[in-house]
């Protein structure tokens, strides 16, 4: 079920009207690097604290919200009692709360407690399986999952019966704002924030105009299919055309769907979000590209979120958007 990101940052070819002060750096975390552009820098500051204030944002964000930390918050709620009410951090508790509202809006399709079917699966730490998993298995464990399981009231979660949060599809997402959060409290207006993919853009890029972002064709190489002009937003995207393996011919995919406990079988091979934070673009994007093509156009289309799909097709890749989606369009010759 955890997202494949596949977005390319387009930096404008012209000269700068104007000279501007462009930083760019970047460094490890979340399993993954981040890479951050700002435009414009405030006089007097320093790059080299700049990026101490970054790194430390993210270390506190994998402190919450790792499983890979055995001591993060995360990791002491998972081990924590059920059906006794457990007090939050803000952070954790806003993050719980986007991906519930997910969960709730996608029907089950985003859900941050299927960590055991992607184990089985041998999506997740553990290797490959040698044959595919039993129906009994399955089933098993679709018992042992289930968001229903968490009760948010304000800050304190109630787990109601055994189950694991993994916030992998969704805290990336959330790194990135809580990074672009910092910049504008330190003055930054013009950015661009990303970790493992996952996206936010404010202001201008360094030719002074708006972010243009990529999205990529899902073949091999790296190949623009759609440029789109972004700035303010939190910018995400799933497909599964890159992760997966074959068992007697037949192959099966990462994205599973938390519903069947099963890999889906639709043609949908990317979606892009665009939303107003980056964890809510991350959540959305993996729970659309479970869903399929049909039901995730009709849902972007009911919430208004602006989606844009990659569907396979025996000649190549169709192109759907939804209405919200049109504002970020480019027009151009491709």
């Amino acid at each position: 079920m955890y997202s494949a990101l596949f977005l390319f940052v387009l930096l404008a070819l012209a000269g700068c009207a104007e000279e501007k002060t462009v930083w760019k750096f970047s460094g490890p975390t979340m399993g993954t690097f981040y890479n951050i552009t700002v435009v414009d820098v405030p006089d007097g500051m320093n790059q080299a604290e700049l990026q101490s204030a970054v790194d430390a944002e993210l270390a506190a964000v994998n402190q919450e919200m790792s499983t890979y930390i055995p001591d993060s918050e995360l990791m002491q709620v998972n081990a924590g009692p059920v059906a006794e009410p457990i007090a939050l951090s803000k952070n954790l508790a806003l993050v719980i709360r986007d991906a519930l509202e997910i969960y709730r809006n996608s029907g089950g399709a985003f859900d941050v407690t299927v960590g055991p079917l992607v184990n089985l699966w041998g999506f997740g730490p553990s290797p490959e399986p040698e044959a595919v998993p039993e129906a009994e298995q399955i089933d098993a464990l679709r018992e042992k999952i289930g968001s229903d399981a968490l009760q948010l009231d304000g800050q304190v979660l109630t787990i109601s019966r055994p189950v694991q949060i993994d916030l992998s599809a969704i805290a990336k997402g959330h790194g990135v704002d809580r990074v672009a959060d910092l910049l504008v409290q330190e003055g930054i207006h013009n950015f661009l924030v990303e970790v493992g993919g996952e996206l936010r853009t404010a202001g201008v890029n360094p030719a002074g105009n708006t972010w243009r972002i990529g999205i990529e064709r899902p073949t091999a190489g790296q190949v623009v299919q759609q440029p789109i002009a972004v700035s303010g937003k939190g910018i995400a995207t799933s497909g599964d055309y890159r992760n997966y393996y074959e068992r007697d011919g037949k192959r099966y995919s990462h994205t599973l769907d938390p519903r069947t406990g099963r890999p889906v079988e639709h043609h949908l091979a990317s979606v892009t979000v665009i939303a107003d934070t980056s964890a809510l673009a991350d959540g959305y994007a993996t729970a659309l590209n479970v869903m399929g093509a049909e039901a995730g156009l009709k849902l972007a289309e009911e919430l208004q979120l602006a989606v844009f799909l990659l569907v396979k097709t025996d000649s190549g890749f169709e192109e759907r958007a939804s209405s919200a989606f049109a504002p970020y369009l480019e027009s151009q010759e491709r």
